[in-house]
């Protein structure tokens, strides 16, 4: 017998006839012989209407009450699906994530697992019974409010189960086949992958790439948890996600895909004094308030010497709340002007060994000028390259890029020492 923990996403429970369908499944599961903890996301889009009813009422409303109210979404769908079970005649137990022992920081509205105690959970596999735990969600061990867990929050609930649980496998059931080599939707003849590493997921996540939270896979990762990515319309293979995979040659650089990201703004400082303690004042602001930062370029000023621009790139809705606190520090700082781009694109290459082949930035860069994509910056590291460009031209850069590598072959793309091929 195994443990097996599944996650269903919002689109998989959207109505009471999929509720139904995934019920089915897991009761399946169940009466193959194994022991099954189930992790369920709210209905459809839930959260957006329970956050469009609190802006009516209050557009700052308290973070403590709005997460009372969203985490409401996964509890009602956790309990709606525990009733279809027993509908099907096995039994089924739903438990908030405080229930679960999801204990978490007091950050509200993006707090972080810092523990889990799934005692209940564990009793409830003792009885036989399939234990099913609200995703999204845990308590504050100080202040035992209740807490949400941001971006992904589900997925990060089912890999800390598994963990504590030392399960057997997580599969994280959601619309999609797995994880294909770019957007589907935008590169037609994207190939699905069978494996990846946690490490090239990460980077594909991090990037773009919606089929699994960053924060999970950096979880599983951390405490070896196999991943399995499925559709839970479909009875597709799916994507595995583990461990290190070999790779084919030392003196080549493997591809594995492209992820691209259209929710990205930069906030460009000029005239900064060029100061290191300046620049990491500068950069502390932007992050004090759980902003997640992906890009920072610093260069020397055009037009004042000893004076730099630093180029912050980071998620529209995080830049909204930095820009207001540099414009309120802009005096202090003595910063000349700062400049707001509120739509960037952000296109990466992800795989293994790329800074060692120079080719590849080469052919990257030849490949967008080709597409007649302009390039704002553009960085390189081992496991990814990555370019800013408009939004408008997204697309565009992700289709070049993919067929450039030829990712959308039958076999993984693999780049040639020296050549970019």
């Amino acid at each position: 017998m195994s443990l097996i923990v599944q996650k269903y996403g919002g689109s998989s429970v959207q109505s009471t006839e999929r509720i139904k369908q995934v019920a089915e499944h897991i009761v399946a599961t169940h009466e193959a012989g194994h022991d099954v903890v189930v992790v369920v996301s709210a209905m459809g889009d839930t959260t957006d209407e329970l956050l469009d009813l609190a802006a009516e009422l209050n557009l700052k409303a308290p973070p403590r009450e709005l997460d009372m109210l969203l985490t409401s979404g996964e509890r009602i769908s956790n309990a709606l699906m525990a009733i279809a079970i027993n509908a099907l005649g096995s039994p089924a137990h739903s438990l908030s994530g405080a229930q679960a022992g999801i204990v978490t920081t007091a950050a509200h509205g993006n707090a972080r697992i810092i523990d889990v105690a799934p005692e209940r959970v564990r009793e409830a596999l003792d009885r036989g019974v399939i234990a099913l735990v609200a995703g999204f969600q845990g308590i504050d061990r100080d202040s035992r409010d209740i807490t949400t867990l941001g971006r992904g929050g589900s997925d990060t609930t089912a890999v800390a189960l598994a963990a504590a649980l030392k399960a057997d496998l997580c599969e994280i059931y959601t619309d999609v086949d797995g994880v294909y080599t770019a957007d589907p939707r935008i590169v037609p003849n994207a190939r699905l992958l069978e494996h990846v590493t946690y490490e090239t997921m990460q980077e594909l996540a991090m990037n773009g790439a919606k089929v699994l939270a960053a924060r999970s896979v950096e979880y599983a990762r951390r405490h070896g948890v196999p991943l399995h990515v499925r559709s839970s319309y479909s009875t597709r293979p799916g994507t595995m996600v583990s461990g290190a995979a070999e790779i084919p040659c030392a003196e080549r650089s493997v591809v594995t895909g492209v992820a691209h990201d259209a929710s990205k703004a930069k906030i460009t400082l000029t005239g900064v004094p060029d100061s290191p303690e300046l620049t990491a004042r500068i950069l502390n602001l932007v992050t004090a308030g759980e902003a997640e930062l992906d890009l920072a370029v610093k260069e020397a000023s055009r037009t004042a010497p000893g004076y730099t621009d630093i180029s912050l790139v980071l998620s529209r809705d995080d830049s909204l709340a930095a820009l207001a606190v540099l414009r309120q520090e802009q005096v202090e700082l003595g910063f000349e002007g700062v400049h707001h781009e509120e739509r960037i694109g952000k296109v990466s290459l992800v795989g293994t060994g790329l800074r060692a082949q120079p080719g590849v930035l080469a052919a990257c860069c030849e490949t967008l000028a080709g597409a007649g994509v302009g390039i704002e910056t553009i960085s390189l590291s081992d496991a990814r390259i990555t370019a800013l460009c408009s939004a408008d031209r997204l697309p565009d850069a992700v289709r070049a890029w993919h067929t450039a590598f030829e990712l959308g072959a039958d076999q993984e793309a693999v780049v040639h020492a020296g050549t970019g091929r």
